[in-house]
C-alpha cells in the first residue's frame, strides 16, 4: 500500500486530503508544519508527499529539497502562489508537480495516481550495504552472505543510523533520539541492549565486527 505524506497547516484542507486519500485505498500521514512532516520523513517511508508552502517552523520551499535530497520522496506542491515563475522555480527545485489553490480535490487525486504509477515502476529499492550486510529499506529486512535476518524496529533503525552515516561516531543519545523518536532521559541500558542484541544476531552469521564502541562518545559504524 502506498503511504502518503500530507504536510499542510490548514486542519480543514489536510483532513480533506486525508479523507479522500484514505478512500481512494491509499495509507496517510499527517503532519501540520514542516517540522512535524521532516520529523515523519526522518522515522518513515513514504511513496509521496504532499506539500503546502506556506507552513508554520519550516517553509515548504526549505522543505522541499531535503523530502527530495536526504529521502528520496516525490512530491507535488500545493500553493496559493500561481504565477508562472513560482511554478517554473519549484519544477527546478525538484516538485513533480504543482497545483494552485483553491483546487479541485479530483484534479489532486487524479495526479497523486500519475504520480505514484510514475515513480512506482521506475523507483529502485533503496538499499544500504556494508561489509556483506544489506538493508533494504523499502522492505524493512536485512540479509547477510545470504542469510535474511530478523530485527527489531529499533535494532533496525539503528543499523539504518549508522549505515547510512559510516563515518560518524553517534552519543547513546542521538541514537534514541533518532530510533525512539522520543525525549532522551538518560536511556543507555536501553541503548546498550539494542546494540548487544544487534551484534548478537551478526555473530551468529559472520565473523565480521560491524559496530564499534567509541569510548566516551557511543558507537560508529566498523570500518
Amino acid at each position: 500500500m502506498s503511504k502518503i505524506l500530507i504536510i499542510e497547516d490548514d486542519t480543514y484542507i489536510n483532513n480533506l486530503i486525508a479523507k479522500s486519500l484514505s478512500k481512494e485505498g491509499y495509507s496517510c500521514q499527517q503532519a501540520f508544519s514542516g517540522t512535524e512532516g521532516l520529523l515523519y520523513a526522518k522515522t518513515e517511508q513514504f511513496s509521496l508527499a504532499i506539500l503546502d508552502l506556506m507552513l508554520p517552523g519550516i517553509n515548504g520551499e526549505e522543505l522541499l529539497p531535503q523530502l527530495k535530497n536526504d529521502f528520496n520522496i516525490p512530491v507535488i506542491v500545493l500553493s496559493a502562489k500561481d504565477s508562472l515563475d513560482s511554478k517554473i522555480d519549484l519544477l527546478n527545485a525538484g516538485a513533480e508537480d504543482y497545483i494552485t489553490k483553491p483546487f479541485e480535490i479530483g484534479e489532486l487525486m487524479a495526479r497523486v495516481g500519475v504520480q505514484l504509477r510514475r515513480n512506482a515502476d521506475n523507483k529502485p529499492a533503496k538499499q544500504l550495504t556494508h561489509k556483506g550486510l544489506t538493508l533494504n529499506l523499502d522492505e524493512m529486512s536485512a540479509e547477510i552472505c545470504g542469510n535474511t535476518l530478523s530485527f527489531t524496529k529499533h535494532e533496525y533503525k539503528i543499523l539504518q543510523l549508522l549505515m547510512e552515516n559510516p563515518n560518524r561516531a553517534f552519543t547513546k543519545q542521538d541514537i534514541y533520539d533518532y530510533a525512539w523518536d522520543d525525549i532522551y532521559i538518560g536511556e543507555d541500558k536501553t541503548i546498550n541492549m539494542h546494540i548487544s542484541n544487534i551484534r548478537k544476531k551478526l555473530k551468529a552469521v559472520t565473523d565480521e565486527e560491524y559496530i564499534e564502541t567509541v569510548w566516551g562518545i557511543g558507537f560508529k559504524l566498523s570500518k
